[in-house]
């Protein structure tokens, strides 16, 4: 893996998140989508949740930008036990297929990466 996306923060309370969407979405325009990938960690793991009201925030979904990740091949999502544990997700809940790492093995997975970006 050559580039990391983590994101860490939840999906309404600032812009980051879909800044971060748009760069992934970019960026898989250059690189194969076997060097990309995506981490959702802490607050993160919110983005992948599949019934978003962001109208009731006046605000656009991230959701639907997040579908694309399947149209541009992008598989390598990761997201950890733990989170799961913390905000009690299921395969239904979720928006997007993602492998569930434990923590150490979600690191390690991080430190294969060249570059890491952070949203």
């Amino acid at each position: 893996m050559k580039v990391a996306f983590v994101f860490t923060q939840a999906p309404y309370g600032s812009s980051r998140v879909r800044e971060g969407i748009d760069a992934l979405l970019a960026m898989s325009a250059y690189c194969d989508e076997t060097d990309i990938g995506v981490f959702f960690l802490h607050d993160g793991v919110l983005n992948l949740l599949a019934k978003q009201q962001a109208e009731l925030l006046l605000q656009k979904e991230t959701s639907a930008m997040l579908k694309l990740l399947a149209l541009y091949e992008i598989e390598q999502c990761f997201i950890s036990q733990e989170d799961v544990a913390r905000y009690q997700l299921t395969d239904q809940s979720l928006l997007l297929p993602v492998k569930i790492l434990e923590q150490s093995a979600l690191i390690n997975r991080l430190r294969q990466a060249e570059k890491i970006l952070t949203f």
